[in-house]
């Protein structure tokens, strides 16, 4: 039976057009707007949520895929949550990055918004153990990606394991930022992945200033594993539905806690 294509939604019909770059690098507008039984106009406003994505880069008559290295992770769906928060977060923290450190992205969706809103920039050192990041900054002249060897940890595009331990305890960092799956109300930050939690205890170990990265949905809550008690890290970023009174216990702990404020745009 001939699929309906008038009844393909924008997000089933993004999906579709991520398929075809990753098989073939490259789609046409018109080719999409019949298959699709849309106006090219639909498939254009497609085109550009996946260019803000960072996703494609568009052509004359179509869109090309914005990285040579594509991956098929389960991660991805997480991209597409809280977006306006995670580049909020982002912007704020590459505020904090100066041209000739060296930092460290952990692995997530967050850091991965970071790395977006550092890749024009200049003379900057970056180590992570993140595939996509690497993907990401890829073509980034003033940027030197370090990607730290180790397994490759299922369902995710990152590398975990004692090898990426020991590579990471070799370098040092001026800033480090790193996401969590939950942070408690005395500040306890939490990862539901007991195979990462060394290697984000290493992570703090060997940077001078330790950043924790994530937005409000994440705060008041407990996961698995604790990584990082609030004496622990210095920083932690977050959005501006951030809870104000536990913002003010964290401050008395020793954490400066930045909201960031919600675009204008």
């Amino acid at each position: 039976m001939e699929r309906n294509a008038k009844a393909i939604s924008q997000q089933g019909r993004l999906e579709e057009i991520r398929t075809r770059l990753a098989r073939a690098g490259e789609v046409s507008v018109a080719a999409l707007a019949k298959e699709f039984a849309v106006s090219e106009m639909t498939v254009r406003r497609d085109v550009a949520v996946l260019e803000e994505q960072g996703e494609v880069v568009r052509t004359h008559g179509g869109a090309a895929s914005a990285r040579r290295l594509t991956f098929e992770f389960t991660f991805r769906s997480r991209q597409h949550e809280r977006v306006e928060q995670k580049r909020a977060i982002a912007a704020k923290a590459a505020e904090s990055v100066r041209d000739g450190q060296a930092i460290i992205l952990d692995t997530g969706t967050t850091t991965l918004a970071i790395a977006r809103a550092l890749r024009d920039r200049r003379d900057l050192r970056v180590i992570t153990t993140s595939l996509a990041i690497v993907s990401e900054l890829q073509f980034s002249r003033g940027i030197r990606t370090i990607l730290l060897g180790g397994f490759l940890r299922e369902g995710s595009p990152d590398l975990h394991g004692p090898l990426t331990e020991q590579n990471l305890s070799g370098f040092s960092a001026d800033q480090a930022f790193m996401g969590a799956d939950a942070i408690d109300a005395d500040g306890a930050v939490y990862t539901d992945d007991l195979s990462v939690v060394n290697l984000d205890r290493t992570m703090a170990k060997v940077s001078g200033r330790m950043t924790i990265v994530a937005d409000s949905s994440k705060l008041v809550r407990r996961a698995m594993c604790r990584i990082l008690r609030a004496g622990e890290y210095g920083r932690l970023i977050t959005d501006w539905e951030a809870d104000e009174q536990m913002a003010k216990k964290l401050a008395k702990c020793g954490v400066e806690v930045i909201r960031a404020p919600r675009s204008r745009c």
